[in-house]
């Protein structure tokens, strides 16, 4: 007999504390023993996390009214710029924004000091900011200069939304030159010296639902260590299957959400602004989402392992931009957890970008917040766009129907 659950039954077992609640570590082992059936039919949900950077974040900000008003043309925080093309007091602070006189708008190869990843750890950590403002002046808006400090209690709203996170599959990096270059992926040493990495593999989120099976518009999730929402597919959203010159599948790749939470209720551990040498600011996210067992396929897909996903291994020397992803062959994440990966008959050494244990530390926050009943699911309004909807539409076009 085939196995559905509804999100109506699996949170009514959350409320009265009988549900069986899993992270997606250690739900391998289970279905290595009792198979994917019998695991079904006893596990409701499966927890997921990962923690890394992710560069298309940042904050809206309503900073209230001063007196007299100002129409905010131009804000800093702590230097850095925000964007205010949006209301009198509103803006939106970019993680990756940098100070109008940091090193690197000059080319200076060296680490940055401050971005707008640092300055959003800094609001939820409670700190001072510096806000700056100037306007051209109003008969309504008559101020024309404010500068204060304020801190995220001050403000009337601070809303994380983030266009791009949770990367469904992130490159392996290399580089093939005779220099050392300074990359978002990190330093890459010349002549295949390194390799870098940037994913939890069988922990992440997107790796152990494929499809979309579950997560949509309105899947309530763990961000920055509150609770968020998935808003809409994330920018560059892509779902499909890698494949080799050879059409050998080597698994999902290009899926990504656009995810909003109140910042108020988020934590600086898990909202951390990052600098990376020679490249620029961005910030590290801590992202989890918890997966309904509705059926076997659902559980099919969260059983996942190290061993069974693949990241493209990518040249980014030069030619990076030019080149097909996956065309200097795939890694599984096994083999890149290991430490090592062998390429073009080398050995080379494997880094990651992520955190793997703050990931599993990710996953077992959300395991334990809905064991207390104190986080329920939701059902998405609308299920994003996947991989297996393209298959049908294609499937349709070719049957001209």
């Amino acid at each position: 007999m085939a196995i559905e659950k509804t999100y109506a039954e699996i949170n009514e077992k959350i409320k009265s504390g009988k549900a069986v609640v899993l992270t997606a570590e250690e739900v391998i082992s289970l279905v290595e023993e009792k198979g994917i059936t019998e695991a079904a039919r006893s596990v409701d949900v499966v927890t997921t996390g990962t923690f890394g950077a992710m560069c298309s974040s940042g904050v809206f900000l309503n900073f209230g009214h001063s007196k007299p008003r100002i129409r905010m043309q131009k804000v800093w925080l702590n230097g850095v710029p925000a964007y205010t093309g949006i209301a009198a007091v509103d803006a939106y602070l970019g993680a990756t924004e940098l100070p109008e006189d940091d090193p690197c708008n000059n080319n200076y190869p060296g680490e940055f000091r401050y971005g707008g990843g640092h300055v959003i750890q800094d609001l939820v950590a409670r700190k001072q900011v510096k806000l700056e403002a100037v306007s051209y002046g109003t008969d309504c808006y008559p101020r024309k200069e404010l500068e204060t400090f304020l801190t995220l209690d001050d403000l009337n709203e601070a809303t994380l939304f983030n266009p791009r996170n949770a990367y469904q599959n992130y490159n392996c990096a290399v580089n093939l030159s005779g220099r050392t270059i300074y990359t978002y992926m990190g330093m890459l040493k010349p002549n295949l010296g390194n390799a870098h990495y940037s994913s939890a593999g069988q922990l992440s989120p997107l790796l152990n639902d494929p499809y979309f099976l579950t997560i949509g518009i309105g899947t309530r999730i763990f961000l920055g260590g509150g609770v968020g929402y998935v808003a809409w597919n994330g920018t560059q959203h892509f779902p499909g299957i890698q494949q080799d010159s050879a059409g050998k599948s080597y698994g999902p790749a290009g899926g990504t959400l656009s995810v909003i939470g109140d910042l108020k209720q988020m934590k600086p551990n898990w909202l951390v602004g990052t600098s990376f040498l020679g490249y620029g600011a961005t910030l590290s996210v801590g992202l989890g989402i918890p997966i309904p067992i509705l059926n076997e396929e659902v559980m099919r897909c969260v059983s996942v392992t190290d061993r069974d996903l693949y990241a493209p291994i990518v040249d980014y020397s030069e030619a990076y931009g030019q080149r097909i992803p996956g065309n200097l062959g795939f890694a599984s994440y096994a083999e890149l957890k290991s430490g090592r990966i062998n390429l073009n008959g080398r050995e080379i050494p494997t880094a990651p970008l992520s955190s793997y244990p703050k990931a599993r530390e990710v996953a077992g926050i959300l395991k334990n917040w809905i064991q207390k009943g104190e986080f329920l699911l939701t059902e998405p309004v609308k299920l994003l766009p996947s991989y297996k909807d393209e298959i049908a539409s294609r499937t349709l076009e070719i049957k001209g129907i």
